[in-house]
């Protein structure tokens, strides 16, 4: 076959007064060939075109019903090929058999190509630098990544200034606004600076909630003022919208995903282990893109003398139950609280508890399926005043700190009168509140493996015999005899006389 370059070639060779026998071996063809396109004046690729054909070679099967269908597609464009061709099969059956789909699909492409809707276009934005940052969550569960042997599923708030797109994030694992606050001043104050702008998308997940949807948009128009950003929002369910950090969340994750490979191992030992790794995947995308970041510092504004608190407040009042509700899930605090109204400042992975000014306690927040958290520690002094109410304690399971100590309650179930059980168990736990919860754990271990009769004065007694301290060891120190200083002093006055 011959090809362009071919004919190219023969006709520079022509130009330069070579003879067509000459021309034709130096382009590598035949001369009968070489004479036909010394006549022509078009190459080989324009002659295929030329001759593509116009016309069907056979009938074409669905011309009596194109009419019925195109009536379909006027009415609703979004109809598939393969919901209309069944229409057809049911409407006159035998007529189509499912070998002709094929063609009514290509029928159907060509018709929404030359008489269809027009499709939605993109148009490519120009960016300028330190106008325009996004950020959106992505999650990270489909990695697997796990933290000393656990699954570890988790969010990353993902952030990325449009112009250079340069990147960062941070671990979080809702779609709160106590999330979305401490990643973007944490991306704001890696970055060193504020770009005019800050897009996201409609924060659905953040704001149609039950809560209070107003009030979320005043803590977030609240967080953007104090760094001076102006917020934009994407259109719903138009996510290309947001297409810089929607097309880096792809390519993050696909690094991550290889530099999973590389390290040999999807485990880390601990959360902080795995978020240093994170750190310098980070630096490394970030280390391409000096340049045009270097044009983005110079026109970034300057940060505010302080970062906004990542947390919102909350007015609660402690039940009769020594617990409280935030966010639809249930959490305890001591019972010296009971009737009173605390402040919960609600951060993305804690919650402190505040009353009068003064800051009572720090509870790891609730996150996933999980819907009360019950620290044994707040109520265990009332238990032991009420152990009948053990055994039908509605948050009962959240009492046994580890399986050793479910273990131990069944087995004084089967020793004990329900009641009997439930009173030696809390006085057991009531050491462990008291004592240490670590060495209670121990001590029941080895009650266990040795299979003895388990109860709170033999644990009391393990107890005491692990913490008692050790003898002082007797030390013994020989007199000093000063007999050489005295030799000395004496040498020392008869060499000065």
């Amino acid at each position: 076959m011959i090809t362009d370059n071919q004919v190219k070639k023969l006709k520079r060779e022509l130009h330069q007064d070579a003879s067509l026998e000459t021309a034709a071996a130096q382009a590598g063809m035949d001369p009968k060939t070489a004479r036909k396109y010394r006549a022509l004046d078009t190459l080989p690729s324009e002659i295929k075109a030329a001759r593509v054909r116009e016309w069907r070679t056979r009938d074409d099967p669905f011309e009596e019903v194109w009419g019925t269908v195109e009536g379909f597609l006027e009415i609703n464009p979004g109809l598939k090929a393969k919901t209309l061709f069944d229409h057809l099969q049911r409407s006159d059956p035998g007529r189509f058999s499912d070998g002709q789909l094929r063609t009514f699909q290509r029928k159907m492409k060509f018709w929404r190509a030359t008489k269809g809707p027009s499709k939605e276009i993109y148009f490519p934005q120009t960016h300028h630098p330190g106008l325009l940052s996004q950020s959106d969550f992505t999650c990270m569960n489909s990695l697997g990544v796990t933290i000393a042997g656990q699954p570890f599923n988790h969010l990353i708030y993902h952030y990325v200034l449009s112009y250079s797109n340069w990147e960062t994030g941070t671990i979080c694992f809702s779609e709160s606004f106590e999330s979305l606050s401490e990643g973007l001043q944490h991306a704001l104050w890696t970055l060193g600076g504020v770009p005019q702008a800050h897009q996201t998308d409609r924060l659905t997940a953040a704001v149609n909630k039950p809560d209070n949807p107003e009030e979320f948009t005043r803590m977030y128009q609240g967080l953007l003022d104090h760094y001076g950003l102006i917020g934009r929002r994407i259109n719903s369910r138009c996510a290309h919208e947001n297409g810089d950090v929607e097309q880096r969340h792809y390519r993050f994750k696909d690094a991550v995903d290889q530099a999973l490979m590389l390290r040999g191992s999807r485990d880390f030992a601990t959360r902080a282990a795995y978020e240093e790794f994170l750190t310098k995947l980070f630096s490394q995308l970030n280390s391409g893109r000096t340049e045009r970041f270097r044009q983005e510092v110079k026109v970034l504004k300057a940060l505010p003398p302080t970062r906004m608190d990542s947390c919102t407040k909350l007015m609660v009042r402690v039940g009769p139950s020594s617990t409280i509700r935030v966010k639809h899930k249930v959490y305890s605090v001591p019972s010296r609280l009971v009737g009173e109204q605390v402040c919960i400042r609600l951060y993305a992975e804690r919650l402190e508890v505040w009353y009068g000014q003064r800051h009572i306690e720090t509870i790891a927040r609730l996150r996933g399926s999980d819907r009360h958290r019950i620290d044994y520690r707040h109520m265990i002094d009332w238990l032991i005043r009420k152990p009948g109410a053990f055994a039908a304690y509605r948050f009962r399971d959240d009492l046994f700190p580890t399986s050793r100590f479910r273990m131990v309650y069944d087995a004084l179930g089967t020793q004990h009168a329900p009641t009997k059980a439930s009173r030696e168990y809390l006085q057991i736990l009531h050491l462990a509140a008291r004592e240490n919860e670590a060495a209670v754990d121990d001590v029941l271990q080895t009650l266990l493996d040795d299979l003895t009769t388990i109860s709170a004065p033999v644990v009391a007694k393990h107890l005491q015999e692990r913490t008692a301290p050790a003898p002082m060891p007797s030390v013994e120190v020989a007199a000093v005899s000063l007999h050489g200083y005295d030799q000395l002093l004496a040498h020392t006055r008869e060499a000065r006389t």
